[in-house]
């Protein structure tokens, strides 16, 4: 198994822990509901990408919700991960607007993390300034303010023709310094640095390439530090919306809301924007 998995990792030699995603299908059933342009699908890509190391740190039943909203041309992106390994996505974007065409997507805001675990229980969410397109430089941020542990990753997602078909991969790499004492040793900070050094060198092709196995890509990264993977985590690409769901949403509306919808065959429609999924009733059936 070496695409559509999280695969966790540490470093023997250091006290890091670190995680490689590796999306294709996944990523490309996502990014093939919508028509969106490269630039926002690559954007889009990335984030999923994130979401998906992210995710694969919970150690209940829950989702994890990654949104931005910025005054950019790429105004908002939503991406989620539902345990045990489901993904989706959508961004929403003006191509119209100001820094589209020089590739300044997103421009400044802010970068929301959601952890939602479940009805019974309250959710937590951190919020950090987004003031780049660099998704990676924000989430360092998140986890300075809010885990206080050092943490480094790199992100890519790029489109890949094989043979005649045109597909998406997404990928990533994570790696923190876990908590080992109260008071950080010299050799500890050294050990951080030179692994982050490492890390560094990964190219955005590397992190993409189906020819390149993950733990091939780890062991030429991480060699002299003693790179030990584990049990990889797999991933999909899962919606999640049903009719039941969209059908209890429009009975909250009020009356006045849902006559607004109707059509004028008397029925409404709403689209899943995560999947573009069309789902239709009778108003009548509301009454």
């Amino acid at each position: 198994m070496s695409v559509d998995i999280v695969l966790p990792f540490a470093l023997e030699g250091a006290n890091i822990r670190g995680k490689l995603v590796r999306l294709g299908p996944a990523i490309s059933a996502v990014l093939g509901g919508h028509d969106y342009p490269e630039a926002i699908a690559a954007k889009l890509g990335e984030t999923i990408a994130l979401t998906a190391l992210l995710g694969a740190s919970l150690k209940f039943d829950g989702k994890l919700i990654l949104q931005t909203r910025t005054d950019g041309p790429l105004n908002m992106m939503v991406a989620d991960f539902t345990t045990p390994g489901d993904l989706r996505g959508y961004a929403r974007f003006d191509e119209a607007k100001s820094g589209f065409e020089s590739g300044a997507l997103l421009g400044t805001g802010h970068l929301a993390l959601t952890i939602d675990q479940g009805a019974q229980m309250e959710r937590y969410q951190g919020v950090v300034e987004l003031a780049s397109d660099d998704l990676a430089a924000a989430a360092h941020s998140y986890f300075e303010r809010s885990e206080q542990i050092p943490t480094r990753i790199k992100l890519a997602a790029g489109p890949i023709i094989t043979g005649v078909k045109h597909a998406w991969r997404a990928g990533g790499i994570l790696i923190q310094h876990m908590p080992g004492s109260a008071e950080p040793d010299e050799t500890g900070a050294e050990d951080w640095l030179r692994v982050c050094l490492l890390q560094d060198t990964v190219q955005a092709h590397e992190l993409l390439d189906p020819q390149l196995a993950p733990e091939e890509l780890l062991y030429r990264l991480f060699h002299e530090e003693g790179v030990r993977v584990f049990k990889p985590l797999p991933l999909r690409a899962h919606c999640g919306c049903s009719a039941t769901q969209v059908r209890d949403m429009l009975a909250r509306f009020s009356a006045a809301e849902r006559a607004a919808m109707i059509r004028d065959d008397d029925s409404i429609s709403v689209n899943c924007q995560f999947c573009s999924r069309e789902y239709v009733f009778n108003a009548a059936e509301f009454d």
